[in-house]
């Protein structure tokens, strides 16, 4: 589903801002972005959201803001090791009898004379910061998820609505297709020229037992009005049912489609071709659905 979130958090000199959007998508994809400061936080903040977020792509950027002496706390000097590179670089260039002073670039150049903060020592002491900025992005889509998510279900609870009712009207239709079909069974033996032909004729019976049987389609009616149940428990449940509903779209299009091949009759077909139109459009939402 579709939503957006936003998040900041500081502390110390420092500012986390986190920025989420999700799309529509049947599979669940994250792309994160995260500034060099946080990467080592990453499998963390993939963990956070995926708690959360089961279906959909899910962009998620991260800033990190600094005050000028955050960063400053950060970079230390070592200032006895300077002293001691200068004093003898300075007896070197005298013994060498070379000219030229010993300048702050050339000292800075030294290995540990300047030194930061472990990256992910750094990192560590920011992930209270991005924690908690991006928990605050995801209640907040969550929130915006949750309204598209009405808006679906009420779409979906009509669509099954109105295929409830095509597959009651099918249940009643049922039976008058047998019917149907031994007047026209006689008919066209009548037209054939056997007038002597009754209904209860050993053969025109075993045809009739034949149709009917063929064309016997209450499994299928039950198992349609099982997954229109399971449909109204989906509705109650309080975790992610995207990839259940998805699932029962499928068996639903199965046993619509035994149905209009079984059914040689033209209202029923007339219906299952609604059927399928409804579906198609369930089908179409449930993608949608996390």
């Amino acid at each position: 589903m579709t939503g957006y979130g936003r998040g900041e958090a500081a502390r110390g000199g420092f500012k986390v801002t986190v920025e989420l959007s999700s799309l529509n998508r049947r599979q669940s994809e994250l792309v994160l972005s995260l500034p060099r400061e946080l990467e080592p936080l990453e499998a963390r903040a993939r963990e956070l959201i995926h708690r959360h977020i089961a279906r959909g792509r899910i962009t998620a950027r991260v800033w990190l803001h600094a005050a000028d002496e955050a960063w400053r706390q950060r970079v230390h000097l070592n200032l006895p090791l300077a002293r001691a590179y200068a004093r003898e670089l300075t007896r070197l260039a005298r013994s060498l009898h070379l000219e030229g002073l010993v300048t702050v670039d050339t000292l800075l150049r030294v290995p540990g004379v300047i030194r930061t903060e472990d990256p992910e020592t750094d990192a560590r002491s920011l992930a209270p910061l991005l924690e908690s900025a991006l928990h605050q992005a995801l209640v907040v889509l969550r929130r915006t998820r949750r309204t598209e998510g009405a808006h679906l279900a009420r779409d979906l609870t009509g669509r099954v609505r109105v295929m409830r009712r095509l597959v009651a009207g099918i249940r009643r239709r049922a039976p008058q297709t047998v019917r149907d079909y031994r007047r026209r069974l006689l008919e066209r033996l009548r037209a054939a020229g056997l007038e002597e032909v009754r209904a209860d004729d050993e053969r025109v019976v075993r045809e009739v037992v034949f149709f009917a049987d063929r064309a016997d389609i209450t499994e299928e009616l039950t198992r349609l009005e099982s997954h229109f149940a399971q449909f109204d428990q989906a509705l109650k449940a309080r975790e992610p049912v995207g990839r259940m509903l998805d699932f029962l779209a499928q068996e639903m299009g199965r046993e619509i489609n035994t149905i209009g091949a079984k059914a040689g009759d033209a209202a029923i077909s007339r219906a299952v071709v609604r059927l399928k139109s409804e579906l198609e459009k369930f089908r179409e939402q449930v993608q949608n659905v996390e």
